[in-house]
């Protein structure tokens, strides 16, 4: 190992046999595959140095490390690469520096890694760490890989505790395997956060992913990965049937603050929630949120306060009433996925408005006319208006319906005019029957019923008909419910006028 460190070479102590081979079987390794912790350190701390022409570095690959690898506080210079191997203790990294660390397809029982630097990759795919890793305030200078990794919990049931994380590019966990909460709490990502194909659950708490004021400079994908050999990730398109792995968490999910340079992907995502979990996006802030996934069964999905610019999504991706909360959540364009009419829209914010509340309904009228449909934006504050209704006193909910029969509030104007046209009809032949005595007699002009009931009908505008005849019996209550309509319906147009000019 020693002359193998000097001229850069890989130590392998592996037999050939995959099962006795594999560092997660029981199969056990002796003596002869096992060495010390300690001469690891004195290598890569203080080693030899290189042949000549060579590059000093640790390549190992197949060996058991015994006792505990403690690394803290050192500074480490050569390339690091461990490959296939057991460790028998923890491994203590804290405030340690490093150029380049590699442990891949290594059981490992923990991780310390607090305050470690780094100033390439840190790369722990396919790894098993049996009782958690701590990476506070660590700082990796570009990638973070933690594809395929099977993480479980320690004693204060997390995962991975990374809050303070910094990395210079992409932290990839794709395909990996979380058992207890992954904490990422003002985590800063350089390029991309990818969990493609990942499967989180903490059944021991409320949150699976609790990373609120995360930063992440392009995309956070929660999308699926394509099963194969290898497994296809990282945005590569899968070749048609290619059996896929969607990204899975049971488990609450914490990205308040946040912010995504690009966007926030939750193609096909699947939640599995308790009646008290969340999938919360406060404020989060992003040019474009892609939801759609599938729709939670129970718990919330939480949008309060976040801003985004485009929202794709899908209907089927929504809870239902009591299931979203989206109180100031703002958005400018909708780009709904497949079938998504307005009646489900408007389901959608019904479902984030246990009590009524004008906001989301505004908002979405707003981004409707935006886009030119001014039809489907009038919809909107109908049914705004009737939400309100429901709220309201028995007098005042009495008025609404009048308002809502008549002119639908003032959106639909030509519904007023329908009802004038009946009622004139109706009452023109009705006072063309009607016993009209002169109230002055030869101080008249001719009798003229049709416009006799327009005059009734029109508040405020005089014909020069009504005050001259007088109506006897039945239809002077005739006369009187034709004028309080004439009201009615002249003050509903008024006040769809109103509404209509504000809005213009």
């Amino acid at each position: 190992m020693w002359q193998a460190f000097r001229n850069g070479s890989v130590y392998d102590l592996r037999s050939g046999d995959p099962m006795a081979d594999d560092p997660h079987g029981g199969h056990p390794w002796g003596a002869e595959r096992s060495v010390r912790a300690r001469v690891v350190c004195m290598l890569l701390l203080d080693g030899p140095p290189a042949l000549s022409g060579r590059v000093s570095s640790l390549k190992l690959a197949g060996l058991q490390i015994t006792d505990v690898l403690d690394l803290a506080g050192g500074e480490v210079l050569p390339y690091a690469e461990l490959k296939h191997c057991r460790f028998e203790k923890e491994i203590l990294f804290p405030e340690a520096k490093f150029t380049t660390l590699r442990l891949v397809n290594c059981s490992i029982p923990r991780v310390e890694a607090a305050r470690l630097h780094t100033e390439g990759d840190l790369h722990l795919p396919r790894c098993r760490i049996h009782n958690g890793m701590r990476l506070t305030d660590a700082q990796i200078g570009t990638d973070l890989l933690l594809n395929q990794a099977v993480i479980y919990r320690d004693r204060r049931g997390n995962s991975i505790m990374g809050d303070g994380l910094s990395v210079g590019q992409d932290l990839q966990a794709e395909m990996m395997e979380s058992h207890g909460q992954l904490s990422l709490r003002g985590a800063k990502i350089g390029v991309s956060f990818s969990l493609r194909g990942s499967q989180l659950a903490n059944p021991y708490g409320r949150r699976a992913l609790n990373a609120p004021q995360m930063t992440v400079e392009r995309t956070l994908y929660m999308t699926p990965a394509a099963l194969g050999d290898p497994p296809m990730s990282s945005g590569t398109t899968p070749a048609r049937g290619t059996r896929v792995q969607r990204f899975d968490c049971q488990g609450g999910i914490r990205l308040d603050d946040g912010r995504f340079g690009d966007a926030v992907d939750l193609a096909q995502a699947r939640f599995t929630l308790e009646n008290d979990q969340e999938v919360s996006l406060r404020r989060v802030q992003t040019p474009e949120l892609r939801f759609l996934g599938e729709a939670p069964e129970r718990g919330k999905i939480v949008l309060s306060g976040a801003k985004v610019v485009n929202l794709i999504d899908k209907s089927t991706s929504w809870p239902g009433p009591g299931g979203l909360q989206m109180g100031g959540f703002t958005y400018e364009n909708l780009v709904p996925q497949g079938s998504f009419p307005l009646s489900r829209r408007l389901s959608w914010v019904a479902a984030a408005t246990a009590e009524y509340n004008p906001e989301p309904y505004e908002k979405l009228a707003t981004v409707l006319r935006n886009g030119g449909e001014d039809a489907d934006a009038r919809e909107v504050l109908l049914a705004k208006q009737r939400r309100r209704r429901e709220t309201l006193p028995v007098a005042a909910k009495l008025w609404g319906f009048a308002q809502d029969w008549t002119v639908a509030y003032g959106y639909r104007p030509g519904r007023a005019a329908l009802w004038m046209a009946v009622l004139w009809a109706v009452s023109a032949v009705a006072f063309s029957h009607a016993d009209h005595p002169a109230i002055k007699p030869g101080e008249h002009p001719n009798w003229n019923p049709a416009l006799f009931a327009l005059d009734l009908l029109l508040p405020v505008i005089n014909l020069g008909q009504d005050s001259y005849w007088q109506l006897r019996g039945g239809w002077q209550w005739f006369a009187a419910i034709l004028i309080l309509l004439g009201w009615v319906l002249a003050t509903t147009v008024a006040a769809g006028a109103t509404r209509l000019l504000r809005r213009n």
